[in-house]
């Protein structure tokens, strides 16, 4: 089900996605000596400011600012006090990180001394460093199947780190870059679905382009319709208000208001689920949980059965998975991808083995003609056993175990191909014969692994290179160059393009944690 984001992401707009005039903050030349000249005073005055965390960034770069540029405060500051405004959502106070004082000094730093503009320079950077350390603590319980990958406190200096090093400072802070694209297009649905309560459903009539400058009854009823006060003239704060609203529903974000802009903003709601906000503060915390999109890592989402890769700042592929069915549910954790498998064999389950292998030896079919060989037990050391020492009736009966495994062929259910994020849950991703399940729109079928529809894709992707067996011997070994994170979540409401897409509670996991979330 798809829940229209046109006038939803509208009534967001201001808090969730701010886009700002680009400026030189980092890379442009100075256009003219008494440019450089303040510039470089403002470094200075930096250079005696600066102290603790922070001190340790702005080092790094000469002390050159983030925020300011040639003698004023940018407009992308303006954004992160959009971002603060909103942080409720987040469940963070906004209080705790002073967007009134912010913006008293913004102001108070326009045409001011270098030593104001490098106040507000290291006040902005501190209290990005917080909202993004605090935004980014994990509320919700995920399986950490190795050390390196549990959530910690981030330094205030890797923080300003990751958002200088971003091809645009403005396009990173409105992006929410830091956060993963699933968080981001939740935040802002439940903060529209919160605000949508507190604003009333208004029209802007058609009419000719408006732009910054204007006035009139028309930009009021704009300003009210982006949740901003109906007094004033189509200033900065709506300009930035409208390139957000463009942003999130695809339109050129260029601070106009035309005809596609104003038929997009009066727009209404499809018919959101019942329990919508409640869903999608749940999902929220899960996505919370995953890496920002400049971080190379796989998402498995098993509500949606569909995995994802991600790297520089994108989504790079998907592909539809199988994962685990109501009774054998695919885990919530997260590991590292270190190596693939290629001709695996597969271990069946001791209930498969009884229930599937036994009966037929039972009636005397060859264990090896159906492609499978019985081991001396479950060890590294286990040895091929000859069938006919087993005991197949207690097998059958559940009286005794039987290690049983598939030899690879095209008929294996790992496929050719199996890749190993170590972990003690035995979940890993695997190929798969079994085409046809891909078809199904619900693909909750495995005994909690998770069968990739295009594994030959995502090897290519892990590896840079095309993955095939030198020979036909079982097992062969492929480390993977860098290994990979991997965070297999449950996502039953997550962005789909423009739209949120929200998909059945298969586990029962939204049902328990809403309890949870009553009891409280």
């Amino acid at each position: 089900m798809n829940w229209n984001k046109g006038l939803l992401a509208g009534v967001a707009a201001v808090s969730m996605q701010v886009a700002v005039p680009v400026h030189a903050q980092m890379t442009a030349p100075a256009t003219n000596a008494a440019t450089q000249t303040v510039d470089t005073a403002v470094a200075n005055a930096i250079r005696s400011a600066a102290d603790g965390p922070l001190r340790e960034f702005y080092a790094e770069r000469g002390y050159r600012p983030l925020w300011v540029a040639s003698g004023e405060v940018g407009a992308v500051a303006l954004g992160l006090i959009s971002h603060i405004e909103g942080a409720a959502v987040d469940g963070l106070d906004p209080s705790a990180y002073d967007p009134d004082d912010l913006r008293e000094m913004i102001r108070a730093a326009s045409g001011g001394s270098p030593e104001t503009l490098a106040r507000a320079e290291l006040t902005l950077s501190q209290a990005f460093a917080r909202l993004v350390s605090d935004m980014r603590r994990p509320r919700a319980e995920m399986h950490y199947a190795e050390p390196e990958l549990q959530p910690g406190a981030i330094a205030p200096a890797d923080v300003l780190r990751r958002a200088a090093r971003a091809d645009s400072f403005d396009e990173y802070l409105t992006g929410m870059e830091w956060m993963h694209p699933a968080y981001v297009g939740l935040r802002g649905q439940l903060l529209a679905a919160r605000q949508q309560r507190q604003i009333p459903s208004i029209d802007v009539p058609a009419g000719p382009l408006l732009r910054p400058g204007d006035s009139g009854e028309r930009v009021a009823l704009l300003r009210q319709r982006l949740g901003l006060s109906g007094d004033g003239h189509y200033d900065d704060e709506l300009a930035q208000a409208v390139r957000s609203f463009q942003h999130v529903n695809g339109l050129a974000a260029d601070g106009v208001a035309g005809s596609r802009t104003l038929a997009a903003l009066n727009r209404g709601l499809d018919a959101a689920p019942r329990n919508a906000e409640r869903i999608l503060a749940i999902n929220l915390e899960r996505a919370r949980l995953l890496p920002d999109a400049h971080t190379r890592h796989v998402v498995v989402n098993a509500a949606a059965a569909e995995l994802s890769y991600y790297g520089q700042g994108e989504r790079q592929g998907a592909m539809k998975v199988v994962v685990g069915t109501p009774e054998t549910p695919t885990p919530m954790m997260a590991g590292m991808i270190r190596y693939a498998t290629l001709n695996p064999y597969w271990n069946l389950p001791a209930d498969l083995a009884a229930r599937i292998i036994a009966p037929r030896m039972i009636e005397g079919h060859s264990l090896s003609a159906m492609g499978y060989e019985v081991l001396s037990g479950w060890t590294r050391e286990a040895e091929v056993i000859d069938p006919a020492t087993v005991d197949w009736r207690s097998v059958a009966a559940g009286k005794e175990l039987a290690r049983v495994r598939q030899l690879p062929s095209a008929r294996n259910s790992m496929g050719s191909v199996k890749y190993i994020f170590p972990n003690e849950m035995g979940v890993f991703l695997h190929d798969t014969p079994s085409r046809s399940l891909f078809d199904k729109p619900a693909r909750q079928f495995s005994n909690g692994c998770v069968r990739l529809e295009d594994a030959e894709r995502l090897g290519e992707w892990l590896f840079g290179q095309r993955l095939a067996a030198e020979t036909k011997e079982p097992e062969q070994y492929r480390h993977v160059p860098e290994p990979v994170p991997v965070y297999i979540t449950y996502l039953t409401a997550a962005p789909v393009g423009r739209n949120i897409a929200f998909f059945p509670d298969v586990y029962t996991r939204d049902e328990q944690a809403m309890v949870q979330v009553a009891a409280r």
